[in-house]
């Protein structure tokens, strides 16, 4: 039960926001807050546990923000705020909580997360400068790295960030950084956590990466995103956000969280990628043999791992001819081959079973052979040169690192089938290289995050919120359950919206247009009649769900309309919107032909987007092995996919699409929909309930 003091901390902090912004309460607010606050408060574990979809317009952030900090405080409780995004993380660590600090007059001490791989290891950068600058003059530290070629501006640029943590200037997060850095080159200066050598790294006083995790030990509300939630709950909680019962966690962007569950949680090999690498292995360790001739034990250990690694890729090379065999069959499509109920047969997860076998005792051995490097990094009379130590220390990490990944993977695979569980989606796929020649990649991932969420999150943590201005499927939120697995008993949620949706927006569906299942006829008509559809002075976004037919209605528009389109591929999304927004405060009209991403996030008001163009209902692939294996389970369980799955996903992508028109309680325009099956179709009456109560004309001219 809330207590009363809370509630007057709560009332007050919302009083105080809408003063400082001279603005009125809105209901779908005001219901919000009361529900995130009540949730948290629960004395019945199961029951704190909830969602609330809000509508754009709603202010869902502060409203989440101002029930939730003084819920936990009274419980000192630590907030953790996860976006779906890094950007998002940012706008509510450097706008979002500053200003709601102000406005309320509170001071709850507020915290940023980052993985690892958005910092640069201090250590690693003065490797790579000491390399730089010798003779071998190489960047690629280690033979089974992506070589970098060294050239003059990446010497300067590296000699620039290690000037700027020098001088304090820079604080080695990749985002603050002032110009753009290469993948490449960024990635040749992060660590992992097997590669760090914490509290004996002799930069650990000037880490970037440690100094920003210290920040996390007494904050009140910490900021992260999706993914570092799942990385944390992988390890098992508590490694790298506070203990999970002393959190209260919300997912904003919630509609996420199961899909960037079930891709945390996936695990893949590259045969021939792991065939090469472990190749390299054994003259790795002959290399460093000769460097630690005086310690006859790490030399006899690497002895053994050398041994190892040979007959793990020996085991590999087996594998190779089997998987091929798969993909050259008659079942296998142009995508690849998936087992059926997740069932790889009896030969491969026979090799499997040892496969992993190999795997756990070559990483236990590794484990022994990071106490004895950390041993010797704290001892000052170890006959080996500090700096040898850690080049060798993160070279082992890395090999821990692989070994893991490829173990995650092989021991799903040796498991039997049970009947009775739901299986994991399996498949393989052959990939073109960049550099020529094929590779075979054998996944294995669960099919839904149920299970996963369940056994980790849902009653291990103090309590949850899970937000978006899309939650609900097809009216309800039944899908949400099913995907997520959060309790029965949790309270969902949908609060009412700001927006007069009737007076606001126009929804048509013209009279002539084509179904979208009828391929070139439906193409045919988006290039001949897609630039009568286009308002003057203002921005279009035309949503495609295929990035085929979106190349081919640019290829084929006129010239005059081609002009005006930016096309999601031809330039970052970024400067995609960064150029139509200047084209618009300009005068002039702008397209934006874009795919998925476009079609949620994207914040464009007022004349930066007066039309949304929904070129077809976006079902999902049918080819993708996750969601085949999902159809699958669930009809071999009595269930019809295209209603239970495609159909709810359909709706929810749907609504994303449409609610890229409002943005702001003043902007008007008009949402389009190109494909005839939401009139045609019985199903389409559902798809148009979902959908907010704009005005409609469903035989438009």
């Amino acid at each position: 039960m809330l207590a009363d003091a809370t509630r007057t901390t709560i009332q007050q902090g919302y009083t105080r926001f809408l003063k400082s912004r001279q603005l009125n309460p809105r209901t779908g607010q005001k219901q919000m807050i009361a529900a995130v606050a009540n949730t948290l408060s629960n004395s019945d574990p199961m029951l704190r546990i909830g969602a609330v979809e809000a509508a754009t317009g709603t202010g869902k952030t502060v409203a989440y923000l101002i029930a939730a900090l003084p819920v936990a405080k009274a419980l000192k409780k630590t907030v953790i705020v996860a976006t779906g995004t890094v950007a998002l993380q940012e706008q509510l660590i450097n706008k979002d909580l500053p200003e709601l600090m102000a406005a309320c007059d509170w001071d709850y001490r507020c915290a940023l997360v980052k993985g690892r791989g958005r910092y640069a290891c201090n250590l690693r950068l003065q490797q790579h400068i000491d390399a730089l600058t010798s003779t071998e003059a190489g960047i690629c530290l280690f033979d089974d790295e992506q070589p970098l070629k060294p050239n003059k501006y990446t010497e300067t640029l590296y000699r620039e960030l290690s000037a700027g943590l020098d001088e304090g200037s820079w604080d080695g997060d990749r985002d603050t950084w002032s110009t753009r850095i290469d993948d490449l080159e960024w990635r040749a200066l992060t660590v992992d956590r097997r590669q760090c050598s914490g509290r004996r790294c002799r930069f650990i006083n000037q880490c970037s990466f440690f100094k920003a995790r210290n920040d996390l030990e007494d904050s009140d509300c910490i900021v992260a995103n999706h993914d570092i939630v799942m990385a944390d709950l992988a390890l098992g909680g508590g490694i790298i956000l506070p203990p999970l019962e002393d959190c209260i966690y919300i997912f904003d962007e919630a509609h996420r969280l199961a899909d960037t569950a079930v891709r945390h949680f996936g695990a893949e090999c590259r045969i021939n990628s792991s065939l090469n690498w472990l190749e390299k292995l054994p003259r790795q360790c002959k290399g460093q043999a000769s460097v630690f001739v005086d310690d006859s034990s790490t030399v006899e250990q690497l002895t053994r791992i050398q041994g190892d690694a040979e007959a793990l890729a020996e085991l590999l090379t087996t594998v190779y001819p089997l998987c091929k065999g798969y993909l050259d069959s008659a079942e296998a499509s142009d995508d690849g081959y998936r087992f059926t109920h997740g069932d790889i047969g009896d030969a491969l997860r026979q090799i499997a079973k040892q496969i992993s076998d190999c795997l756990s005792g070559w990483l236990a051995r590794l484990e022994v052979l990071e106490d004895t490097l950390n041993e010797a990094l704290s001892d000052r009379q170890y006959p080996v040169a500090t700096t040898d130590l850690e080049l060798f220390y993160q070279q082992v990490g890395s090999w821990q690192a692989r070994g893991e990944k490829l173990l995650a993977l092989w021991q799903r695979l040796r498991k039997d089938i049970q009947p009775d569980e739901m299986p994991l989606a399996c498949w393989l796929r052959l990939d073109e290289l960049s550099a020529g020649g094929f590779d075979v990649s054998i996944n294995a991932s669960p099919i839904q995050a149920a299970k996963l969420l369940s056994e980790r999150l849902w009653g291990q943590s103090y309590g949850v919120v899970l937000t978006s201005a899309t939650l609900r499927t097809l009216g309800n939120f039944d899908s949400l359950r099913r995907d997520t697995g959060i309790p029965l008993e949790a309270n969902c949620l949908a609060v009412a919206g700001a927006f007069d949706y009737p007076r606001a927006a126009l929804l048509k569906v013209p009279r002539d247009a084509v179904e979208g299942n009828q391929v070139a006829a439906h193409s045919r008509y988006l290039i001949d009649n897609l630039a009568s559809m286009v308002e003057s002075h203002v921005g279009t976004l035309v949503l495609f769900s295929s990035r085929r037919q979106m190349q081919e209605v640019y290829a084929e528009v006129s010239r005059d309309l081609q002009s005006d389109v930016l096309m999601q591929g031809q330039f970052s999304n970024r400067e995609m919107l960064r150029l139509h927004r200047e084209r618009v405060d300009q005068g002039d009209r702008s397209l934006l032909f874009g795919l998925a991403s476009f079609a949620e996030g994207v914040d464009l008001p007022g004349n930066y987007c007066r039309h949304v163009v929904i070129v077809k209902l976006p079902f999902a692939v049918p080819n993708d092995p996750l969601q085949e294996a999902l159809s699958e389970w669930v009809e071999a369980r009595g269930g019809n996919a295209f209603f239970d799955i495609a159909l709810p996903t359909a709706s929810l992508r749907l609504t994303q699409a449409c609610g890229r028109l409002l943005r702001t309680e003043t902007d008007t325009g008009t949402v389009t929909i190109l494909d005839r099956r939401i009139v045609s179709k019985r199903y389409g009456a559902q798809l148009l309930n979902a959908l907010p109560p704009f005005t409609r004309d469903l035989n438009a001219p």
